[in-house]
């Protein structure tokens, strides 16, 4: 399909355009998005083949269910397109909470728990303790703990249980976001981190 033709499907398709557009502006998951889940799913080809023209690709798991796009890489400089997916800026401690995260969701897979991973603000806060330094003020803490939970939620990366804010669900897009060459990456931030919080003179 030439990008005349894709042009004319979207202008005749409405349901191809609301699907191509909810992927620009964020994720599309099966639970909260289920018609355009389905539709998605109906023309997956279609849709990979016209953001393909905008320089992006389809990332869809269908056995995980959600589905995103993520800017194409080009060898060449020449051929780059102007980037329509912004890159997603994150703070050192967003970074530090969603690669806790990952990890919370690796460690349940590997025990075979269910498949829907439930952690806790309390838990959240103690995971991330850990890596702050000593004495922190406890309200504030909190303060900066939630901050850093409602960027996650705001960002698709979990949800807050109905009934109780301090319940995050989190979800499978985390596996993809956050793969083992972002882990090894931000492993280097941590470990200068780490440094900074040693005391002068500590080894």
């Amino acid at each position: 399909m030439d990008e005349l033709e894709l042009q004319a499907s979207t202008q005749r398709n409405p349901k191809l355009s609301a699907v191509v557009i909810a992927l620009c502006k964020g994720m599309i998951d099966r639970e909260a998005d289920g018609q355009l889940w389905q539709w998605l799913l109906n023309m997956q080809i279609t849709v990979s083949d016209y953001v393909e023209t905008l320089g992006l690709d389809l990332i869809l798991d269908e056995a995980e269910g959600y589905a995103f796009l993520r800017a194409r890489e080009y060898e060449a400089e020449s051929d780059k397109l102007p980037r329509l997916i912004a890159r997603r800026q994150l703070s050192f401690h967003v970074s530090l909470l969603l690669a806790l995260l990952r990890e919370k969701m690796a460690e349940s897979d590997a025990a075979g728990g269910e498949a829907r991973v439930i952690v806790s603000r309390d838990e959240v806060l103690e995971m991330i303790r850990i890596f702050l330094p000593e004495g922190s003020n406890e309200v504030r803490l909190i303060d900066q703990v939630d901050s850093y939970i409602n960027q996650i939620v705001k960002m698709g990366f979990a949800r807050k249980l109905k009934g109780s804010d301090k319940m995050l669900e989190l979800h499978r897009i985390i596996k993809s976001f956050v793969d083992a060459q972002w882990l090894a990456e931000f492993d280097q931030r941590l470990d200068e981190y780490r440094k900074q919080l040693l005391p002068q003179g500590a080894n």
